[in-house]
């Protein structure tokens, strides 16, 4: 049975660790407001980039190589998706479970070759004792990648795969639906779905000049459109993990206020009786 000094020295511990919880749980919140207000302009923009996309190739019928799939598809790249540390929940594991899975897929669906860009420290140990080919010339702390930094990696496959050196990019992240759920989530990235380009009938009759020709907005746009696809998922991943950390902490938090009204209440009780005893002693040697 722990004495009085033992669990007032709980409590103390308990006390500590409830101070740093919901200080994290603060941290956490605030990044989130501020990467959720980002990805919810950003996701705008990139929706009404695509809808200009979609116009093009209505009106003026021209395709985009990126939209074309390779005939004899052999290699591809999954750019997987984690956080640089921990106390999120099961945000690291969900997400390195998705990647794995991921990787097995394309596997099964006839790539000879598939490798990974792990962004993220957490994804990057995964990947690193999976045994699977890493691209490692790319930063590995997600906190690295801003919409430059997204922008060369997108630049690089895109590179590659019109050279037909790659023939099919996914990416593997976390989709933020609410504060209480972030679904992990594998999409294509190359060669980009056409189904993203859906226009309307009306729009698709409109009768458009194009300047420079449609060619060659369609060669700058698409591309474009792409890093803007890649930046707002590396948005929606972020938001995903600060909301994922906001619920861990606030969990842990609860979880240390439940304790410390345990631990009380049994050193009010301990010393209730310790006192009850003391007062037996003394009436009993009267």
């Amino acid at each position: 049975m722990a004495s009085l000094k033992e669990i007032k020295g709980r409590i103390a511990s308990v006390q500590s660790t409830l101070k740093i919880t919901s200080a994290m749980k603060m941290v956490s919140s605030a990044k989130l407001h501020k990467v959720q207000g980002a990805a919810t302009s950003f996701a705008e923009y990139e929706s009404r980039l695509s809808a200009m996309v979609a116009t093009l190739r209505a009106v003026a019928e021209v395709r985009s190589p990126l939209m074309t799939e390779h005939s004899a598809p052999k290699r591809a790249v999954l750019v997987a998706m984690a956080s640089d540390t921990s106390l999120c929940g099961g945000f690291n594991a969900s997400a390195v479970k998705s990647a794995h899975e991921a990787v097995m897929r394309l596997h099964d669906e006839g790539f000879e070759q598939v490798e990974v860009v792990p962004i993220g420290e957490k994804m990057v140990a995964a990947m690193g004792k999976s045994g699977y080919a890493v691209l490692s010339q790319f930063p590995t702390s997600i906190n690295d990648y801003t919409y430059d930094e997204v922008a060369r990696l997108i630049e690089w496959l895109i590179e590659e795969y019109v050279a037909e050196r790659i023939d099919r990019v996914e990416v593997a992240y976390h989709h933020f639906h609410s504060m209480g759920r972030q679904v992990a989530t594998v999409d294509r990235v190359l060669p980009v779905a056409v189904e993203r380009f859906a226009v309307e009938a009306k729009v698709a009759d409109t009768d458009y000049i194009f300047e420079p020709s449609a060619e060659e907005l369609m060669s700058s746009l698409v591309p474009y459109a792409v890093k803007t696809q890649m930046y707002e998922i590396l948005l929606d991943n972020t938001t995903s993990e600060h909301a994922a950390r906001t619920v861990a902490m606030q969990t842990a938090s609860d979880n240390a206020n439940d304790l410390l009204d345990e631990l009380r209440l049994t050193y009010n009780k301990r010393r209730q009786q310790a006192i009850t005893d003391e007062l037996a002693d003394i009436t009993s040697h009267e």
